[in-house]
């Protein structure tokens, strides 16, 4: 069974380096092609590169995130992007 490894990682904003998440990713053995970095407000989950990466990830892939809150800032909105990680993207 096939177990792709991928990375999110999340900045607040431009000026605002995301090396710490890149390093713990690295040392997770991600490949660098499958780290997705946005760099804009966790306000909502309209961000490009998290989009993209929602699209790779089914059954068989590993997702790392340093930390919760680089996922986003919304209590209930980070539930329903979990339950979709974990259940929606299971079924596909």
């Amino acid at each position: 069974m096939r177990q792709d490894l991928y990375g999110y990682c999340r900045v607040s904003s431009v000026g605002q380096k995301e090396d710490r998440q890149l390093i713990a990713m690295i040392r997770k053995h991600v490949p660098i092609k499958n780290i997705y970095v946005d760099k804009q407000s966790g306000k909502d989950f309209n961000r490009p590169q998290y989009k993209k990466l929602l699209r790779k990830l089914d059954e068989n892939t590993v997702l790392y995130i340093q930390s919760i809150d680089r996922l986003g800032r919304n209590y209930q909105e980070i539930q329903e992007q979990w339950r979709i990680i974990t259940k929606e993207k299971s079924q596909t």
